[in-house]
């Protein structure tokens, strides 16, 4: 039996104390973030950690980020805190920002995928940020089947996980749309292992040169310092197809796409920032901002619609741009189309 606990009107400070006790308890409670929602246990009880991986279908050496309240919270799992992490962590804590740094023998191998290094982040959400306080550090991946679409409403969480954890609370639908950006300060230099929600230029403009992780852009990992590094993620049953080049060719292509794959007898979905003729249509919206935060929700509702294909927009890799096309990419499985 999963409770799913209401908070959509704000904060319940008598329900964030039942959540908490559950997570003490290491009890699994599904919570909002202003990234994705996440699957939240008790980040130092290894038993816990384990029904994380068992519940998602997640590979072992796939690393969980753990969730902390108070930057205090850092030093009890970090051995080494290097001055650009707190130069980070000042600027943008909360927020979607995870660090990579060495972790303290205190933090379970299961936690961190078997590595020596923790990922960390302080989200900014004040759901999440009581939920944490009221319990613990708490390692949570999102909240969804290992290499799914991530879920951004309590809905996508209950159509994964009701029945299948204790707890899920509702906070409505969460403000990002793509997961915290992850930077290793682990090693010489600063490293961009995954983008996200806070853009690489803003951490530049904090740090300096930041050297971007061969797997950002499809390159094949043996080692994953992060989540979303090594596996396929992000992927909804129909396939993705990219369509990427200048604006108007792009636009040009879907048009040709939509043509071909109909006339093959296929079902196709799009979305995009304009509207296009197809079976099912979905509007990402006219900003990067509004194309990250309806990304994952484009995916999960033209599934729902029982399309066989899903022909997705491509957009620049500026901004949250590179988080998007990162996700796009990695969810139709690299099957780009140049336009």
């Amino acid at each position: 039996m999963t409770i799913v606990i209401n908070m959509r009107d704000g904060l319940d400070w008598r329900k964030i104390r039942v959540s908490g006790r559950l997570i003490l308890e290491g009890k699994l409670v599904a919570f909002p973030t202003e990234t994705v929602y996440g699957l939240g246990a008790d980040a130092l009880n290894e038993e816990a950690v384990r029904r994380i991986f068992e519940a998602k279908g997640r590979p072992a050496d796939n690393p969980l980020i753990v969730h902390i309240a108070d930057f205090n919270d850092l030093k009890k799992l970090a051995r080494e805190i290097p001055r650009e992490a707190r130069l980070l962590a000042e600027r943008f804590w909360p927020g979607p920002l995870t660090l990579v740094l060495p972790k303290r023998d205190e933090v379970p191998l299961v936690t961190t995928g078997g590595l020596d290094t923790v990922a960390v982040r302080m989200p900014a959400h004040e759901i999440a940020l009581a939920l944490i306080r009221s319990s613990t550090p708490i390692a949570a991946p999102s909240a969804n089947i290992s290499g799914k679409p991530s879920p951004t409403l309590a809905e996508h969480v209950i159509d994964d996980f009701y029945g299948r954890i204790e707890a899920i609370i509702d906070g409505g639908e969460t403000k990002v749309g793509v997961e915290s950006t992850v930077i290793d300060l682990s090693s010489e230099k600063p490293t961009l292992l995954r983008p996200g929600g806070l853009p690489l230029e803003e951490i530049e403009k904090i740090i300096g040169p930041v050297e971007v992780h061969p797997a950002v852009r499809g390159k094949a990992v043996d080692l994953a310092k992060a989540p979303g590094m090594k596996y396929k993620h992000y992927s909804p049953n129909a396939q993705v197809v990219v369509v990427e080049g200048p604006r108007e060719r792009v636009r040009e292509k879907i048009r040709e796409l939509i043509k071909e794959y109909r006339s093959k007898g296929y079902r196709v979905g799009v979305m995009a920032t304009e509207e296009f003729e197809a079976d099912e249509f979905f509007y990402l919206g006219k900003t990067l901002e509004e194309v990250a935060k309806n990304l994952f929700k484009a995916l999960r509702e033209l599934d729902k619609k029982n399309v066989d294909i899903i022909i997705a927009e491509g957009v620049e890799e500026r901004g949250l741009g590179l988080a998007v096309m990162n996700r796009l990419r990695k969810a139709s499985g690299y099957r780009i189309v140049r336009a």
